[in-house]
């Protein structure tokens, strides 16, 4: 429940500050005197759209029970801070915290009825309500709602796997071709690691052999005098084991290299260069004979890759072929089940509806393609008139009638914020909606203005709002106080003796 509220600086008011006590509090006073701007300054602080924002503005309320968050962290008593300089700042105990965050967060506790707002019907929101219930009191139907949205969840992946696997169907085609022209084409090549160097040194060699062997011509004449200089050896009484050593070594060097000749002269010149023309372009495009070949082996893994992906359309397909039949069915089923609870409700509704001075509800269900929520679309019906026909206030009274038949099931409580929720109805419509806000305020703490006395009599809390000098203040009535203002309510600002007779009445 909110406990406080202090705003500075805010439209008329300088300064305000009001506790808050349980249950049902009324907010009352002359129009233009300034209710709605104080009603504005607790739903900003809720992350609600208002017009205007106060210098400062600061709530306090105790946490609701399950209300946790892994981004802030909230004391048992929770302080909500909006200060406005340049630009409005919202802070939850002491930490800046956005707007849409701030609504996020209190979204399931702080509710807002106004006269003006005709939203609260749409299917998604009657589902929910529906759903909320079922799941309160039905174990088989929470277990059927649980698996169908484990299974919808992964049949949506699947389904979006496959849609990104159509849409790429098209580049795909292109990627596998491309990846089967990069593998031929080094494959035509086939490389060998080291090949281009090897190469490189024939070439080297051809171009070096015509002058090796005119040289060599000349120099085998050493061999002519090799007798002649052992024998001079010899007769020095000297050792040519070295000469003879090194001469063996030049014979065994021209013999390799007019081996080497001979293999050169058989070689294809033009071959050689073709192929070390084939090397150099790989080792230009990649880097190296090494690179050109990883490249070569991750294009076959993508080319397998592309496969498999032909491999797991097929297997999607099928899947979701599959599924969409058991999800269709599983959809229907809990149709049935929110169908029979619908009656349930419709018939709890029908009491509050008649108090409220309102015709019966019905829901109606229509069915589409299935999604997250199933296969329904859901409407009603109040007296044969579409939701998108009734007026403002026959909204709220639906509204509170669903709020007050489902208390005890889905309701957690929390703050109701109603404004003029009780303008232009009869007396006897005034009667059944004080009455029904009344039975909620033993849920939630409400903070309701009224311009009507039968909703300012049940307050169990009720505040004045009065302008002054261009000046508002607000303060809480005690017993007698409260009198007079039912009376001025009844009356206007001179009451009768009739008027305060039938406040007092309207009290007890």
């Amino acid at each position: 429940m909110i406990e406080r509220l202090y705003l500075r600086e805010l439209v008329t008011f300088s300064e305000a500050e009001v506790e808050f006590e349980k249950g049902l509090v009324v907010f009352t006073g002359p129009s233009g005197a300034g209710k709605s701007v104080l009603m504005s300054a607790i739903l900003a602080s809720f992350g609600h759209s208002t017009p205007g924002a106060a210098a400062l503005c600061e709530v306090n309320l105790a946490k609701p029970l399950k209300l946790e968050s892994e981004a802030y962290s909230l004391e048992e008593e929770v302080t909500i801070k909006t200060v406005k300089k340049e630009k409005v700042r919202h802070y939850i105990d002491g930490q800046n915290i956005s707007k849409k965050a701030l609504g996020e967060l209190f979204a399931p506790y702080v509710q807002y009825l106004s006269v003006r707002d005709k939203g609260g019907f749409e299917s998604e929101k009657l589902l929910a309500m529906i759903e909320s219930s079922l799941l309160a009191q039905d174990k088989r139907y929470k277990k059927l709602s649980k698996e169908y949205k484990k299974r919808y969840a992964t049949y949506k992946n699947q389904l979006l796997k496959l849609n990104k696997i159509r849409e790429d169907e098209a580049k795909l085609t292109e990627l596998i071709e491309f990846a089967r022209y990069e593998v031929e084409k080094i494959e035509k090549i086939d490389p060998k690691v080291r090949e281009d160097e090897e190469l490189m040194q024939v070439k080297h060699q051809l171009s070096r052999i015509d002058k090796i062997k005119e040289v060599m011509q000349h120099a085998t004449a050493i061999f002519d005098a090799e007798s002649s200089v052992q024998e001079v050896y010899r007769l020095l009484d000297k050792d040519a084991s070295v000469f003879t050593d090194a001469l063996n070594q030049v014979r065994a060097d021209f013999e390799e290299t007019e081996s080497l000749a001979e293999e050169l002269e058989e070689m294809d010149v033009e071959q050689i260069l073709d192929r070390l023309s084939d090397l150099t372009a790989l080792k230009n495009r990649y880097g190296s004979v090494e690179e050109a070949l990883r490249y070569k082996e991750e294009k076959k893994k993508e080319l397998t890759g592309y496969e498999n992906i032909e491999q797991d359309k097929s297997m999607l397909e099928n899947f979701i072929r599959m599924e969409a039949g058991e999800l269709n069915i599983l959809a229907q089923q809990l149709s049935r089940y929110r169908q029979k609870e619908a009656v349930e409700i419709e018939r709890k509704l029908s009491d509050y509806l008649a108090a409220l001075k309102l015709p019966a509800l019905a829901f109606t269900f229509t069915a589409k393609p299935f999604d997250e929520s199933g296969s329904d679309i859901c409407d009603v019906l109040l007296g044969g008139s579409r939701a998108d026909t009734l007026s403002g206030g026959e909204f709220n009274r639906v509204r509170l009638a669903l709020m007050a038949s489902t208390i005890g099931k889905e309701n957690r409580g929390g703050v109701l914020i109603l404004d003029e929720i009780d303008a232009n109805v009869s007396g006897d419509e005034s009667i059944a909606i004080a009455e029904m806000i009344a039975q909620l305020s033993k849920v939630y703490q409400i903070f309701a203005i009224s311009h009507q006395p039968h909703l300012s009599a049940k307050a169990d809390q009720h505040l004045v709002v009065n302008k002054a000098a261009q000046k508002s203040e607000v303060r809480s009535l005690d017993d007698k106080e409260r009198i007079d203002e039912i009376a001025r309510i009844i009356a206007g600002e001179n009451p009768t003796s009739q008027a305060l007779e039938f406040a007092k009445k309207l009290r007890n």
